[in-house]
């Protein structure tokens, strides 16, 4: 039971990642490999500031500006740069890895006997896990209704119509480039957010700890559309965080049948593979049931 409610908190903690993610990959339609930088810069930064005695939320604060701040690099090597977004992730993450090292002094810190924003009285007084479970809660909820506030206004409709036509968005007077500099800078300060939080949960930050986390977001998304279709787009933010938490709990059960968590990376990579894949085999099967009953019915 712990190992599920476990899953289940960090489902929500991570499913920050899937929101960060889905600006960019699905609002956007841009290929932002940033997100790998941005999660372990956030948790570094969260955690430096955190030792030197800053109050957890100030520091957490401190992550997400400094994920905006990442994601504004990547922008203007997109935009001024004129650099290909996948290009400019890769480069502005390649980055990243030497800033954490300068922000920590070593490859890892551990938060061992340090206050963090799971130290509330509240949050202490919970029982083994659901600490995570209701902070994640609180997080996943706050986020997304600011999101689809956000969306939801002038400047939101924007940014959608520029994801969705670049050209008849720039025709009807928006500016694709300030759209561009905008949804990258939210995306990735939700990424250094979710870096925040994690580590904060698991107690200390790692400069490896970005490795594989676009297919953690990526997974959320695509389960999410799997598994809940034909959702508006304030229902899909929700079920971007639902598709995290059910993530986790596949990641668990496969564990548990005996592999190793060496293959995890592994493991996530053939989930997300099976979870894309899936509509496409559907797809084959009505159409082969469709041609079945048309064979039976002459």
């Amino acid at each position: 039971m712990n190992l599920i409610v476990s899953a289940i908190g960090q489902g929500f903690l991570w499913g920050l990642l899937g929101l960060g993610l889905f600006l960019s990959f699905r609002i956007m339609n841009t290929t932002d490999m940033t997100v790998e930088g941005t999660f372990p810069l956030g948790a570094a930064v969260s955690v430096s500031l955190i030792v030197q005695g800053t109050n957890p939320f100030l520091a957490t604060l401190a992550a997400f500006v400094a994920g905006a701040l990442a994601g504004l690099v990547t922008a203007l090597l997109i935009t001024k740069g004129k650099i290909p977004s996948l290009l400019a992730g890769i480069l502005t993450m390649t980055g990243i890895y030497s800033i954490d090292l300068m922000v920590m002094g070593k490859s890892n810190v551990s938060l061992l006997g340090k206050k963090t924003i799971y130290s509330l009285a509240f949050l202490q007084k919970l029982p083994q896990y659901f600490d995570s479970v209701v902070a994640g809660t609180i997080l996943m909820v706050l986020v997304t209704c600011d999101l689809i506030w956000f969306l939801s206004t002038d400047f939101g409709q924007a940014f959608i119509a520029t994801g969705d036509n670049p050209q008849m968005a720039k025709s009807q007077g928006i500016s694709p480039q300030q759209m561009t500099v905008a949804g990258l800078m939210i995306s990735n300060g939700l990424v250094g957010l979710c870096g925040a939080v994690v580590a904060q949960s698991n107690g200390y930050a790692d400069v490896n700890m970005g490795m594989g986390t676009i297919v953690i977001a990526l997974a959320s998304i695509i389960i999410s559309e799997v598994v809940f279709r034909n959702l508006g787009l304030a229902s899909r933010l929700f079920a971007v965080s639902l598709g995290s938490i059910i993530y986790r709990l596949l990641l668990l059960a496969v564990l548990q049948v005996g592999l190793s968590s060496n293959n995890l990376n592994l493991i996530s990579s053939l989930v997300l593979a099976a979870c894309m894949m899936l509509p496409q085999v559907e797809e084959k099967f009505r159409l082969k049931q469709t041609f079945m009953k048309g064979f039976r019915h002459d």
